[in-house]
């Protein structure tokens, strides 16, 4: 989800890469669980994401929808799944007993991420560290790849990379759209080749990248 903002209020006033060190060591949380029960429908999920959680919790896309761990939003001009928070601010439904992660080897990117954030430009991305989302005090430097604790961290970047430009060429394409039929194609193709239709255990960057290939050579159309 893209959002305006301005880094000077809401960072250290620096940008981090994957190999660098940032302070966002806090200790395993120390049973804190703040940051999984206020987010809202904000935890966006990426094809990485739904793979991941396929494959952990020898699942589908489909069953998260049913079973309401998951569910759809607009964000960004197109539909897109989100984590789904229980009622009565009770925090994500993957929260156990005890306040803490039950997919935590297996948890999206953004749950990761936090409380770094990532800044687009023309060419890549950096991350920042957002000073007022973690109240957690006196937290120690960890390298960034080490904090997000994804194997082959430059080949989750530039998927990372090619998914929000294939989603800002997508949401301009529906803003610009004539017909609200066409609209709709846009906004369901996104669900349905690389959401809907199931992802195999084996590698997912080689999936993805088949998919978006495809993608593009059918205009969006699924």
């Amino acid at each position: 989800m893209e959002r305006e903002i301005d880094l000077a209020e809401v960072s250290d006033g620096k940008l981090y890469g994957a190999e660098d060190l940032v302070k966002v060591g806090c200790g395993d949380c120390a049973g804190c669980s703040s940051c999984c029960r206020e987010t809202g429908n904000t935890i966006i999920l990426d094809p990485y994401d739904i793979w991941e959680l396929g494959c952990g919790l020898k699942t589908t896309f489909a069953a998260l929808l049913e079973e309401g761990r998951i569910e759809l939003n607009m964000a960004d001009g197109v539909i897109l799944p989100n984590l789904k928070l229980r009622e009565n601010g009770e925090g994500c439904s993957f929260l156990n007993g005890e306040g803490r992660c039950s997919i935590h080897a297996f948890r999206p990117g953004l749950c990761r991420l936090f409380p770094l954030g990532r800044v687009y430009e023309e060419d890549g991305f950096h991350y920042f560290l957002q000073i007022h989302e973690c109240h957690k005090e006196n937290r120690s430097k960890v390298k960034v790849k080490k904090w997000i604790g994804i194997p082959e961290i430059k080949r989750y970047e530039a998927f990372v990379l090619a998914w929000h430009d294939y989603l800002k060429r997508v949401g301009d394409e529906v803003k610009h759209a004539q017909e609200e039929a066409r609209m709709k194609e846009l906004t369901m193709s996104v669900l349905k080749r690389f959401y809907l239709q199931p992802y195999e255990e084996k590698d997912f960057y080689s999936q993805f990248y088949e998919r978006l290939a495809r993608e593009k050579n059918s205009g969006g159309q699924s």
